[in-house]
């Protein structure tokens, strides 16, 4: 068996989730590959940029999403410095 590198890996996985047509297909496959608990984390974290983009404080998104403060304050330097959230939230 060969070896694929972490850059090799992760496209096979960007590329599968890019194969998705439906929000169907697109559920039950989140649902195969995460854990009850890693799919509320993104989620948690995918609602809190946008409340952030939306001018929401630390303090009404944390009683929204129930997010901690240090989740909160990684996933606003992305929305401050990144293109993820805005590109997807964007649209």
């Amino acid at each position: 068996m060969t070896e694929t590198s972490p850059e090799e890996q992760h496209r096979e996985l960007f590329e599968a989730i890019l194969s998705l047509r439906t929000l169907e297909e697109c559920r039950v496959f989140f649902e195969d590959l995460l854990t009850y608990t890693e799919m509320a984390s993104l989620t948690q974290r995918v609602r809190a940029a946008k409340l952030l983009m939306q001018g929401k404080t630390y303090e009404q998104i944390i009683a929204e999403t129930n997010i901690s403060s240090a989740t909160l304050s990684r996933v606003s330097k992305c929305v401050r410095y990144g293109k993820g959230y805005k590109t997807v939230l964007n649209r």
